[in-house]
């Protein structure tokens, strides 16, 4: 078994795609999967497979919720290089984003450019794109408009929430 980080991207925001986290770990227990963990509301679970369950876990979302979700899978491995190469060090959680993207991104840097803050700070390292928003990101213009800039889904996260992240899939 290997374990996996799944992000889904959108649910439990605003009152709209209702995944209650308990019921998710169910439902992912009686499809084999073992060792199921979330974190808050947003749609983080960490969990065992024999296999990468890329769209499976938004097949079963969408036959027991009622919606479509997009969701970005990593291994562990994949989530801790992502750890690994934040270039921002900060112990300010809230101020370090990252970016999952759901393929590979193409960067349009002159728009990145015109969007970002004079405190803001960027980097594309494959496929996280790590933004330091030390102002906070809720008036952010970089921030709102990262898909356009990437040209790809992505699905954030700050790092308070990916070391939690990290610390659950390294539990055992």
């Amino acid at each position: 078994m290997k374990k996996y980080v799944v992000l889904l991207r959108g649910v439990n925001v605003g009152g709209k795609n209702i995944v209650p986290m308990k019921a998710l770990c169910e439902l992912l227990e009686t499809e084999q999967y073992q060792q199921v963990k979330t974190y808050i509301q947003s749609g983080n679970i960490v969990l065992a497979a024999a296999r990468r369950p890329d769209n499976k876990i938004a097949t079963l979302i969408e036959k027991q919720f009622g919606f479509a979700v997009e969701m970005m899978v990593l291994s562990d491995t994949e989530f801790s290089s992502a750890i690994k190469k934040n270039p921002f060090a900060t112990n300010e959680g809230k101020t370090v984003h990252f970016y999952f993207c759901k393929s590979s991104p193409t960067l349009d840097a002159m728009r990145v450019q015109s969007l970002a803050a004079a405190t803001e700070r960027y980097a594309l390292v494959g496929d996280v794109f790590y933004l330091y928003a030390p102002d906070g990101i809720g008036r952010s213009k970089l921030a709102a408009k990262v898909e356009a800039c990437l040209g790809v889904a992505v699905t954030a996260r700050n790092l308070n929430s990916v070391n939690k992240i990290a610390d659950m899939l390294n539990a055992d």
